[in-house]
């Protein structure tokens, strides 16, 4: 069995900050990719940012500049750090978990993060 335990989020201000973890462990090796997910009301789930087993990050345009996405390989961890932090943010937050030879995924039970305005 693989879990994904994330911890982090909550009610913010509008301006503020935000750092997301999520912790994979159990049955995983191998991981590669480690990707954080959200999906607000009424909207479909979008990728935020993914980071590589080599470091290589990606995000979405929307949060640029304001969000960084972290692994500590030796922890099977990733992170999110939030800045800047602005309503149209408010959703639930996934980690995502890419491992095995044969490119399994597995996903956390979810976060939420609000921000007011």
């Amino acid at each position: 069995q693989v879990q994904l335990v994330e911890s982090g989020g909550g009610l913010v201000q509008a301006g503020g900050s935000l750092r997301l973890s999520c912790a994979a462990s159990g049955s995983i090796f191998g991981i590669n990719a480690m990707n954080w997910y959200r999906q607000a009301p009424e909207k479909q789930r979008e990728l935020v940012a993914g980071i590589t087993s080599g470091g290589i990050t990606n995000y979405a345009d929307s949060v640029k500049g304001r969000f960084t996405i972290s692994r500590d390989n030796a922890k099977n961890t990733v992170y999110l750090q939030m800045n800047s932090l602005k309503p149209e943010d408010t959703a639930d937050y996934y980690c995502n978990v890419v491992w095995g030879s044969g490119r399994r995924s597995s996903w956390a039970q979810g976060t939420q993060v609000t921000v007011s305005a």
